[in-house]
């Protein structure tokens, strides 16, 4: 028996596309972009043109759709290619958006393909895929903890018609201004046993009369189209019930343990470019006549980093293998998305730390990879969510095989 690390020879030309196609298009493009912006943010109306642009190219490179099947239109990657494929687009700011594998629209791509009608996916998911519209997924409210989908308290009710009338709040909808269409979940059935029966998933054409986008909310990266929803008497037809109704937090959950990973898959791109920029400050850095990189303290924060994001990366491809082979994935996705995001967030703030000064002044990519790390902590479970999970998972398996075997990756040794 062997374990094979490698790609396949197609995906692996794939892969080599795309860095090309980042190196060549993406990152000069981004470049003049962001030097020709005012303030250093660039107009929306420029970047637009720039995506639009990009996205011809992207089609021309053959590198679109990467994760989409090859009769949608796509290059048919499973998660496990695309974990690679991911990491190559995200080095860029605008990487994963170019080839139309960025989130929400990528969960929602997948959520369409699986569980959307014949008549849905043509009105829905066709102009997603071709890069005609924009989506969003709105499910967070700020009434209630994101961490429990159950406690939805955006309602909606059916009327003599068969229409649905939604009322609700929700918030941090992430690509809202300016989607065509949302998913949306809010609670059909409050008395439903389990209560997990009790949310649908709708979809909601946009713009829509009792669809307020109330604001982008501020962040401590800026504000980035994550946006606050007001929804008034919202009428939505029965027939815009996605995966039947009941089933909204079923259809959740199975969005979102996929699309945590891909989180993930960009997020190692990002551990990898603040570890390249540690390295070249600390060997270029001269400090009492020799190199920072010397210094035992900076050699211990360089094989930190690397050890985690060894580990990274193995999580990443297990998870994905484990998804792409239709095996149980939530532990696994649960390790990964934990262990990516505080590796994220370390490894930037020890680049930050090694770059001293400079690090810290907006000359470098560091001091804005930062403020964009600390969210990954939080978006798609908090860290103390997924600790839960993981240790409640242990618990059964102990308890129910006298193993810890199923918990710790069904890997035995």
């Amino acid at each position: 028996m062997s374990i094979d690390f490698s790609l396949p020879d197609d995906v692996e030309a794939i892969r080599l596309r795309v860095r090309d196609f980042i190196d060549a298009e993406v990152r000069p493009a981004e470049e003049k972009l962001y030097a020709n912006a005012p303030g250093g943010e660039p107009e929306r109306r420029d970047v637009v043109a720039m995506i639009i642009d990009l996205r011809e190219k992207a089609k021309e490179w053959e590198v679109w759709l990467p994760h989409m099947p090859v009769e949608w239109g796509g290059l048919g990657l499973g998660p496990t290619a695309m974990a690679f494929v991911s990491a190559e687009a995200a080095r860029t700011n605008f990487g994963p958006f170019i080839l139309n594998a960025q989130a929400p629209d990528e969960g929602n791509q997948h959520t369409l393909l699986h569980h959307a009608t014949p008549d849905q996916k043509e009105r829905y998911l066709r102009p997603l895929l071709e890069g005609r519209v924009r989506s969003c997924f709105a499910m967070t409210e700020p009434e209630v903890s994101g961490s429990d989908p159950t406690g939805i308290q955006t309602s909606a009710v059916e009327e003599a018609n068969g229409d649905w009338l939604i009322n609700g709040h929700k918030w941090y909808i992430s690509g809202a201004r300016g989607a065509k269409f949302a998913i949306l979940i809010a609670k059909t059935d409050p008395e439903a046993n389990p209560p997990q029966a009790s949310n649908t998933a709708f979809l909601v054409d946009l713009p829509a009369e009792g669809w307020e986008v109330v604001r982008d909310i501020d962040t401590m990266a800026g504000a980035h189209n994550h946006c606050e929803i007001r929804i008034t008497n919202l009428r939505v037809p029965a027939e815009n019930i996605l995966g039947g109704r009941g089933n909204g937090h079923l259809l959740g959950q199975a969005r979102l343990g996929p699309a945590r990973l891909a989180h993930c898959m960009r997020w190692i791109a990002q551990i990898e470019t603040a570890l390249e920029l540690m390295v070249t400050r600390a060997e270029s850095r001269q400090l009492h006549g020799a190199p920072l990189a010397d210094k035992q303290a900076i050699q211990w924060m360089m094989a930190d980093s690397a050890m985690e994001l060894y580990a990274a990366k193995l999580m990443v491809l297990h998870a994905a293998y484990r998804i792409e082979n239709d095996l149980p994935f939530r532990q696994e996705v649960s390790f990964a998305k934990h262990h990516v995001a505080n590796t994220l967030w370390r490894v930037v703030d020890r680049a930050i730390q090694v770059h001293g000064a400079l690090g810290y002044s907006t000359d470098t990519p560091l001091e804005k990879m930062l403020r964009h790390a600390r969210a990954a902590r939080l978006v798609d479970g908090a860290d103390e969510v997924h600790q839960a999970l993981i240790a409640r998972n242990l618990r059964a398996s102990w308890r129910d095989t006298g193993s810890l075997d199923s918990a710790t990756g069904t890997l035995s040794f």
